[in-house]
């Protein structure tokens, strides 16, 4: 693996593999001491429940520590120029994981750090909720290639490192969307060339009912990010016919699993009724971004090395 993780397209499908192996492996074994006198710092701008909470918990499962920096501690760009910010942190930490609203913020972090930086969420990806996704998924499918995921909803930081990340290890994508919300061009190109090479198919689309039909996976998430609280009102007129409901979730296979990355706006873009059905594994999902965090830093910090006959 590449020193950083800034984007799923740092990966190659055999790295996105081994991480999967690796993740299944710790799930199952728990506690152990990997990352001993290892120190991540986990420095967010947009609060979080679930990316600070696994990222905490699966250092501190790993052996090692962590150090969480408020936006107001830091004030990247504003109190302090971000390579400043990641020259300093690089004589501390072992790795950063930052959240931050701009993606170029994470790209200058990655340059001017002597020690790796994981994207834990920007404006235009979130690897580590695509990696634990593709997680949940093959817990649940015992595979990944040829399975179809159908994407509904706004082309988003979520969307597109789903794209990306299938698209490397073989799987179906399928987004709905209105026009104009749809994946970046720059990242949807990305993603046909790797699906040129994996065999995966990648359908862009306005009917949410022709991604759904068939499909393996429906996947949904909010109208409205972080950042775009002005825009609310007009996404939830522009999205209207996008909700996943019992209605369109009847349109993929009998066995479907229904995913959202949480927080839901119930009634929005997911109904109670599949939100809280049995074909929902967003939970797991939940749970899941632990314990990828824990290969992922596992091997961004060398820590399978000192694990004799680990693998």
């Amino acid at each position: 693996m590449k020193k950083d993780l800034v984007s799923i397209s740092d990966l190659t499908g055999d790295d996105i593999r081994l991480l999967l192996s690796d993740a299944v492996d710790m799930k199952a074994r728990g506690w152990f001491s990997l990352l001993d006198r290892k120190t991540l710092v986990i420095m967010f701008e947009k609060p979080s429940l679930r990316t600070r909470v696994s990222f905490e918990v699966a250092m501190r499962q790993l052996g090692g520590h962590t150090i969480y920096l408020s936006p107001a501690e830091v004030g990247l760009g504003k109190r302090e120029s971000v390579p400043d910010v990641a020259q300093v942190l690089g004589r501390y930490a072992d790795a950063i994981a930052a959240r931050t609203f701009s993606h170029q913020t994470i790209e200058v972090l990655a340059k001017y750090s002597a020690v790796p930086v994981i994207n834990a969420l920007s404006d235009v990806e979130h690897p580590c909720q695509a990696l634990a996704d593709l997680l949940t998924i093959y817990e649940k499918r015992g595979e990944l290639d040829g399975l179809t995921l159908a994407f509904v909803g706004d082309g988003n930081n979520v969307a597109q490192s789903l794209l990306l990340a299938a698209s490397l290890v073989g799987m179906n994508f399928r987004i709905a969307s209105p026009s104009g919300y749809t994946v970046q061009e720059a990242i949807l190109n990305l993603a046909r060339g790797y699906a040129a090479t994996s065999g995966a198919e990648i359908l862009c689309t306005e009917e949410s009912h022709s991604a759904v039909s068939g499909a393996d996976v429906v996947y949904t998430d909010v109208w409205t990010s972080m950042g775009q609280e002005a825009e609310a009102e007009e996404r939830r007129r522009i999205f209207a016919n996008y909700q996943v409901n019992t209605e369109l979730l009847s349109l993929a296979k009998e066995d479907a699993i229904l995913m959202h990355p949480l927080p839901a706006h119930r009634g929005e873009e997911v109904t109670d009724s599949v939100l809280d059905s049995p074909r929902s594994v967003v939970f797991d999902q939940a749970e899941n971004r632990m314990h990828l965090n824990k290969a992922l830093l596992a091997e961004m910090l060398g820590g399978l090395e000192m694990l004799t006959g680990y693998r």
